[in-house]
């Protein structure tokens, strides 16, 4: 009975409500069947993905070319797609700046569309900054983040002349000012100030609330002795303020708050010290649709909107309107990606559900084992009529927290061998990547009118074992 849904349509039905749902946590919604397994949802899959002879296509190309000729696990990138998502960011703030999060996704192609794209980059640490700087990305249009950067990153910030350095701390204050008379250079600095917005999303990646590691608290005065600190260096440039409020984050009204309460700290910084900041950086965070009903955020609505609060605050109190910055990452990276994965191991757990295996799982995708994420994914290497299946999609790791989509509804007849394709893996997926059980890391490949090509190639046991005494 497991390998189908209910009759009555959804997990609901009275005669199999208990052993259905036994051992979901309470607090989960209850999944109902798709009206379509076969259907891809367009805010979800990639803007150039459909069918064609029944298989998943993305860029024109048909998915099980895709796995024959690069195997699997295989991340599938969208070229199209992401660029298109930059072309829409710049210009709803076609009056500020847009820098692109790299710890979403970052290869040295990536890097490369970005640049080409007119974006900036934004980096936290030194294996990222090396990263776009073996691209030649242009150092004036990077900016570098961390709570805990080392004086080795510091300096190499300093030394190529990154745009931008965001002090997180009185420490880090003090050795820039070291790190600039050393090598005599006044680098651009700003504050993150933790602004105390609650945003709506998991516990792990809320990063505006007090409690938490990153920034300088405005409530405290923390905030307000950094800047104190920083114009009591000469040989430091304070150009403006930083917040990031989250990540996954839906609802616009946390980074609306977080404006308004920066651009208050503007204008309490021109009374205090007679200084206007030019440049107000208000994060990245926004969210994408993994789901059918997940809410899609309009950049522009956000950029109008933010837009709009600033420039409220700053000219009620007589100051200029400071250039803004954004900084999306799983925004433009999350829907451009999908991971393609081969069925192995189909279990039925009698009374509860079908178990699908893959042959991958948490080591190229740990969201879900690590905060409980959500994901679509089909059947992708042909349609199929069956009924539907209460399935859960798990990795051949050995954990039984390896889960790839925790519940979903996938055909009656899927068999070992069928490819399975999973929505909304571009961002903090690749990224997020590890080696658990020694499997290698799976190829990235950008896929982009009708051409394919290798952008990460898969990891082999060479790599494994490389460094290994």
């Amino acid at each position: 009975m497991s390998r189908f849904a209910h009759p009555a349509g959804d997990l609901h039905a009275a005669s199999s409500i208990v052993a259905v749902t036994a051992g979901l946590p309470e607090e989960r919604p209850q999944q109902h069947v798709p009206a379509d397994l076969n259907a891809l949802e367009p805010a979800i899959w990639p803007r150039t993905s459909g069918r064609a002879d029944g298989a998943v296509t993305i860029g024109g190309i048909d998915v099980r070319d895709l796995a024959k000729e690069f195997g699997t696990p295989l991340y599938v990138i969208d070229e199209e797609d992401f660029r298109s998502r930059c072309r829409e960011y710049r210009s709803a703030f076609h009056d500020g700046e847009v820098h692109y999060a790299a710890k979403a996704f970052l290869c040295r192609e990536v890097a490369r569309w970005i640049d080409q794209e007119g974006l900036g980059l934004d980096v936290c640490s030194a294996g990222e900054l090396a990263v776009a700087l073996s691209v030649n990305f242009p150092p004036e249009r990077i900016t570098m983040h961390g709570n805990n950067k080392s004086l080795a990153e510091l300096e190499k910030a300093v030394q190529v002349g990154v745009g931008h350095i965001v002090v997180d701390s009185y420490e880090e204050i003090a050795r820039l000012g070291f790190l600039a008379d050393k090598h005599g250079v006044r680098p651009k600095v700003m504050i993150r100030v933790t602004v105390g917005v609650e945003a709506h999303t998991h516990e792990f990646i809320a990063t505006a609330h007090d409690d938490q590691k990153f920034g300088l608290s405005l409530s405290s005065g923390a905030a307000a002795e950094a800047v104190r600190r920083i114009l009591a260096l000469p040989q430091l440039e304070l150009v403006g303020l930083h917040s990031h409020i989250g990540s996954q984050i839906t609802d616009t009204g946390g980074f609306e708050v977080a404006a308004r309460r920066l651009a208050r700290l503007l204008v309490e910084i021109k009374e205090e010290h007679d200084v206007v900041l030019p440049e107000l950086d208000l994060g990245g965070g926004y969210g994408i649709p993994y789901v059918v009903g997940d809410e899609s955020l309009d950049v522009k609505v956000i950029a109008d909107g933010l837009r709009e609060i600033v420039t409220k605050v700053c000219e009620s109190a007589g100051l200029p309107v400071p250039r803004l910055t954004v900084e999306p990452g799983r925004s433009i990276a999350g829907v451009s990606g999908v991971t393609l994965y081969e069925a192995g191991t189909v279990k039925d757990v009698e009374g509860l559900r079908t178990y699908v295996s893959v042959d991958g799982g948490m080591s190229d995708n740990i969201r879900t084992a690590l905060y409980g994420a959500e994901y679509t994914a089909v059947l992708a290497s042909r349609v199929s009529q069956a009924a539907p299946m209460l399935s859960r999609l798990v990795g051949k790791h050995c954990e039984s927290g390896d889960m790839v989509v925790r519940d979903l509804y996938l055909p009656g007849d899927l068999a070992p061998g069928d490819l399975i394709a999973v929505a909304g893996t571009g961002a903090y997926c690749r990224s997020l990547a590890n080696n658990y059980n020694y499997l290698p890391k799976p190829a990235v490949v950008a896929v982009s009118n009708g051409q394919a090509r290798v952008i990460i190639r898969r990891e082999t046991e060479d790599d494994l074992l490389r460094g290994q005494l």
